[in-house]
């Protein structure tokens, strides 16, 4: 069967999907909320970033304004922060707090962090597998529909190892995120940037942004359990 026409696939997607929607409502409200309030420090996004580069002795991090509602980034290749407009130059709990996990990325390429290592050495495959995995295991998905295909068998098991690296990139990367939120929210009560009472705000838009992995992750997984169970390598072949 299609994706679009397999009650299999719905069964297994649709509990992540609803919990991506939810952890997407979570972040934007928590975001909404904390956007509201003005740290004491008085501090807008890129200088909080800035604050904690200088302190931490990286220099050579540069901040570049990025557009796109909650864009933000850090590039590992280039040593560059990519804030979105609303943190660079909002002076809000949310700017802080969204910053300072940026800043939590670079700190973790500076001391060599062997997650991020891991993730950003299997970015290019896990962005192969992403773009060609269904397209590929599709085609041989096609090719043995009511009948045996060698060749469609193949192409369904290559389709079945290029997401599983899309899988693998995923559960790699919640660690990283985890941690460049811990690191964020120890930082910046550490640095003056919020206060304890303050820093409630802030782990309460970190949290949420961090659901969004996992929802993530667990959409991953299901999708490759489908993929495995229709190739016939989970349970056997059920068409």
């Amino acid at each position: 069967m299609y994706f679009g026409l397999d009650p299999l696939y719905y069964m297994l997607l649709i509990p992540p999907m609803l919990l991506a929607m939810w952890a997407q409502y979570r972040v934007k409200s928590t975001f909404t909320a904390a956007a509201k309030y003005r740290p004491m420090s008085g501090l807008s996004g890129v200088e909080t970033a800035q604050r904690i580069l200088d302190v931490n002795g990286m220099r050579e991090i540069k901040i570049e304004p990025v557009q796109g509602m909650l864009s933000d980034h850090y590039d590992p290749r280039s040593k560059t922060l990519r804030l979105s407009p609303q943190v660079y130059s909002g002076r809000s709990l949310a700017a802080v707090g969204i910053a300072a996990h940026e800043v939590g990325h670079a700190l973790q390429d500076k001391k060599g962090y062997a997650p991020l290592r891991l993730r950003n050495g299997i970015v290019p495959f896990a962005s192969v597998g992403s773009n060609m995995s269904m397209i590929i295991f599709m085609i041989g998905m096609m090719m043995s529909w009511g009948r045996p295909s060698s060749i469609g068998r193949s192409l369904m098991i290559a389709g079945v190892v290029l997401f599983s690296v899309v899988v693998l990139f995923q559960l790699i990367n919640l660690p990283v995120e985890f941690n460049a939120s811990n690191r964020a929210k120890r930082i910046v009560v550490e640095e003056g940037i919020a206060t304890i009472e303050e820093r409630q705000a802030i782990d309460k838009v970190l949290n949420a942004a961090a659901l969004t992995y996992v929802a993530a992750t667990i959409s991953a997984i299901m999708t490759l359990v489908y993929l495995l169970i229709r190739s016939g390598l989970l349970g056997g072949r059920r068409d």
